[in-house]
């Protein structure tokens, strides 16, 4: 990593949002990537409390430029989550500052219904584009299954996965816009080009460890075992 990478692995219910009984059980990670050389910085899933979010960067000496989200998931990015439950996110983080948004195209529909935020906010990425924040490179991958532009972040020696993959398991493809067969190429083609040595960043706390080389996740974790779509469906299909 070089010097002036910055990074944070920041957990809802703990870190921030302590007094929010959602945030501490849905045990969601926010990260926070900058460059601390520029000053600046993003935030990945920055949901349940931006404001806090924000005031963390900034005392680290950092300014929020922008937000990226990893899928339209409120637990992720902000929404209504059951019923009338509203989670704050992205559309919140637009009352203070107008940031811009980082998604992948397939997404943006379904952030804008579940978020309520314009089309005006987002940047339309596709897969492999690079964000850079000051001199640091945030490579984005498009890792459809768990939602249609489920996208990780691949940044010095890092990644952050979202819902795509956990330490332990993957995120779900039962619920709307997910493909098990997405998910299964996703797995087993899309971060195939992600190396050993790089260290697995994901969207929720779901493993003792909070987190793991890719190494060590693909050794261990039984959603990387199938070698077939047909393997995978008959594991996980849904």
């Amino acid at each position: 990593m070089s010097d002036s990478f910055y990074f944070r692995q920041l957990l809802a219910g703990r870190d921030f949002g302590v007094d929010d009984d959602v945030a501490r059980s849905m045990r969601n990670f926010v990260y926070a990537i900058g460059d601390r050389d520029s000053g600046e910085a993003v935030l990945v899933d920055p949901a349940y409390r931006p404001s806090e979010l924000v005031s963390i960067v900034e005392d680290d000496g950092l300014s929020v430029i922008g937000a990226v989200g990893t899928h339209y998931h409120p637990d992720h990015i902000g929404g209504t989550l059951t019923g009338a439950q509203h989670i704050a996110g992205i559309s919140e983080m637009q009352r203070t500052s107008r940031i811009p948004v980082h998604v992948q195209a397939e997404e943006v529909e379904w952030v804008k219904a579940r978020t309520g935020v314009g089309e005006e906010v987002l940047v339309v990425h596709h897969d492999h584009d690079v964000l850079r924040i000051g001199a640091i490179d945030i490579t984005l991958l498009l890792t459809p299954g768990h939602t249609p532009g489920s996208q990780c972040l691949v940044v010095e020696g890092c990644l952050m996965s979202g819902d795509t993959l956990f330490i332990d398991g993957c995120g779900r493809t039962d619920l709307p816009g997910g493909d098990a067969r997405e998910m299964f190429k996703s797995l087993s083609e899309r971060l195939a080009v992600v190396s050993d040595e790089t260290i697995l960043f994901p969207g929720h706390l779901y493993s003792p460890e909070a987190s793991l080389t890719m190494g060590e996740v693909r050794a261990r974790n039984y959603v990387l075992e199938p070698k077939s779509p047909d393997q995978w469906l008959a594991m996980f299909g849904s």
